[in-house]
């Protein structure tokens, strides 16, 4: 008669120690919960809060100047940003016709040529530290590769600096984008007799071009703001001007000397320019999200 209630009792110890560590994984999961929660509002805190400054201090600078005049002198009236914008549009531009397609050819080879060669995994390595290299760092490599070399400030020096910013980010978005695709597609296409370089240029790019177009984008977003290269680079001018070979006017450069003068009519405009590169940023991030939603 005691075997069934020395059963009972160890049925009863499991049920107690299986409770008992239910309530401390409930207790771990509500604690772990309630951290991210937090490190969520933290973050969304201070995200709310640049934004609102920005839209609050930037929105009542734009005008109709703003896009039609150059930057005006010291502690003048009127003036706006039109040298700063397309300067910066010709910059970014021509840095994502230079890293685009070079990025795009790296990822290709990564994913589809190279795999496990000895020569794709240093070209992986090299990748990685520049996608984690500070954006100064590619400013002074460029300034004393190019600008020391030639003797002045260009506007090319600033395209090199941010297609090299931009390159690393198209390699890893082409790679992983192309890993996606299936393998059965690229079976097929070779039991057809297809080339390889056909079955790349028709299967696989064209089943991740959604994904390589938001890399693109974001590579764009990436560079549209960085102010550290180009101050060793393309610095500014205070004119309007084309010519890709001297000082070429844009507003992360333009921003940050107009931010720090004492002028209340330069600051009104780099709170502007700040707006600007915000919406910008803001509507390419909003972009690549839906091309690769769609896709």
């Amino acid at each position: 008669m005691s075997r069934p209630a020395t059963f009972n009792q160890d049925d009863a110890r499991v049920e107690a120690t299986r409770v008992k560590l239910q309530r401390r994984r409930r207790g771990t999961n509500a604690i772990a919960l309630t951290l991210s929660l937090a490190a969520m509002a933290f973050g969304l805190l201070w995200l709310v809060w640049i934004l609102f400054t920005t839209l609050r201090l930037g929105i009542g600078g734009l005008s109709v100047d703003l896009f039609t005049q150059s930057t005006p002198p010291p502690n003048t009236d009127g003036g706006g940003l039109a040298n700063a914008i397309v300067g910066s549009l010709m910059l970014v531009v021509l840095a994502t016709c230079v890293g685009t397609p070079l990025g795009i050819l790296a990822g290709v080879y990564l994913a589809e040529y190279g795999q496990k060669r000895w020569l794709a995994n240093v070209t992986r390595f090299i990748n990685d530290i520049l996608l984690s290299a500070p954006s100064i760092v590619v400013g002074l490599f460029v300034y004393a590769l190019v600008v020391a070399k030639v003797g002045r400030f260009s506007g090319w020096a600033g395209v090199i600096a941010l297609a090299l910013l931009q390159i690393p980010i198209v390699i890893r978005t082409t790679e992983n984008m192309l890993k996606l695709v299936p393998n059965a597609l690229r079976e097929a296409a070779f039991a057809l007799g297809t080339p390889k370089w056909k079955m790349v240029m028709s299967i696989t790019l064209k089943a991740s071009i959604g994904g390589i177009v938001t890399g693109v984008l974001l590579a764009i977003a990436r560079i549209a703001g960085e102010t550290a290269p180009l101050l060793f680079t393309a610095l500014s001018n205070q004119f309007f001007s084309w010519d890709m070979s001297q000082p070429v006017a844009n507003l992360p450069v333009t921003i940050y000397k107009f931010a720090m003068s004492p002028f209340p009519q330069w600051q009104s405009l780099a709170w502007a320019g700040v707006f600007l590169i915000t919406l910008g940023v803001l509507g390419l991030n909003i972009l690549a999200r839906a091309i690769f939603s769609k896709k």
